[in-house]
Order: structure tokens, then C-alpha cells, then sequence
């Protein structure tokens, strides 16, 4: 296999956490975001979406979503669980993992790329150019407040997010909050559940990933 990575980018951070959390060494590429090495003919040929993360299999065939790579290790890799073990417990670890994209990687997201200057006409990832909005950015960041507030309330009762023990519900939601704080949203000083669970999560040596 072959893991398509960019160091600075969010969404191929969670593959690494996944992978260093698991033990698992794959050959990885860098992929040089910041002067469109995904746009060229050869990284296109590889994920025409021009995004990484991408695994490629023995194959040949390409894994371009990080969290549908995710899941095919931990099929192949099955300890430590970080999805599940049943399949009660995989369905609502993913039921949580989707809320926690659409709730805070999305909002960060919206928050981010409509905002900064040097993504000015690239207000979206993929092979499509797309203008900011401004509107967008000021509703991403307060989503993204909704979203620190609500995880705060979750974690007054648990130790992780999806309960008592770590799992990629864990992995999204750190990285979507060190994402976050790119566009200058913090988790708010009053969150102290979500504050003491993001030293925990971020000491771990899978967070150096």
C-alpha cells in the first residue's frame, strides 16, 4: 500500500493518528498542497478529486476519504478497536464521527477557506475553483462555538467522546479543534470538560502523528 499525505493538512492527520494509534507502517507520499501538486496530470491520475488523503492498494485501486481509509485498516487491523467491536458499537461510533464532520470539520472548514487571504478564489477543496463568502465564514464560526459547547456538555459524563474508551470519534474532534484554531477559534475558557479531555487526547504520542 501507498498513503498519499500532506503534513500540514487536517484530513490525512487523522490517517496518520489512525495508523501511529494501530502500530501500522505504510510507504507514504508527501503531497505538496501549497504549490499544487495535486493538480497536476500524475496526482490526478491518482485521485482526479485532487485531494488527500488517497491510499493505494496492491491493486492498484484508490482509498480517497480519510475516514473510508480508516475503516478498511481497522478491517485489516482489527486491535486496538477504534471504530468498534460490534456491530451495534461501530454503527453509533460512525453515527458520531459523521455528526462531529458535519458539526466541526465542516463549520472549521467554512470558517477557514472563506476567510483567508491566500485561499482567495479557493473557497473549497477539489479539482473546482470556488469564490469565498464572506457570509459563510462568520455562520462557520459560530457553528463551530455551537459545537465546543455541545462537546463540552457530552464530556461532563465521559471520558472520550464516544465513551470510556478512544476512538476515531476522539481522533476527528481533536484535529478538527487544532483546524479550528488556524482560523482563530479556541475552545472558550468555560469548557473546561472538552479543555481537560484535549490535554488528554493530545498527550498521547499519536497526536505527534
Amino acid at each position: 500500500m501507498k498513503f498519499y499525505d500532506c503534513a500540514t493538512a487536517p484530513s490525512p492527520r487523522r490517517v496518520r493518528i489512525f495508523l501511529a494509534e494501530k502500530g501500522i507502517g505504510i510507504e507514504t507520499v508527501q503531497v505538496d498542497l501549497r504549490n499544487g501538486e495535486q493538480f497536476t496530470p500524475a496526482f490526478r491520475a491518482i485521485n482526479p478529486d485532487c485531494t488527500v488523503p488517497a491510499l493505494m492498494l496492491d491493486d492498484g485501486a484508490v482509498i480517497a476519504d480519510a475516514i473510508a481509509i480508516c475503516g478498511y485498516l481497522e478491517e485489516l487491523h482489527p486491535e486496538p478497536a477504534l471504530i468498534g467491536t460490534t456491530a451495534q458499537e461501530r454503527a453509533l461510533v460512525t453515527a458520531l464521527n459523521r455528526q462531529i464532520e458535519r458539526d466541526g470539520f465542516l463549520a472549521a472548514m467554512d470558517a477557514f477557506r472563506n476567510a483567508t487571504k491566500g485561499l482567495k478564489g479557493r473557497a473549497l477543496p477539489g479539482p473546482h475553483d470556488y469564490e469565498q463568502i464572506p457570509e459563510l465564514a462568520a455562520r462557520g464560526r459560530l457553528r463551530v462555538e455551537h459545537f465546543f459547547r455541545a462537546m463540552d456538555a457530552r464530556l461532563e459524563t465521559r471520558q472520550f467522546v464516544a465513551g470510556d474508551r478512544y476512538t476515531i470519534a476522539d481522533i476527528s474532534t481533536m484535529v478538527l479543534t487544532d483546524f479550528a484554531a488556524w482560523a482563530k477559534l479556541n475552545v472558550p475558557e468555560e469548557c473546561t470538560n472538552f479543555r481537560r479531555w484535549h490535554a488528554a487526547v493530545a498527550a498521547r504520542p499519536s497526536a505527534k502523528a
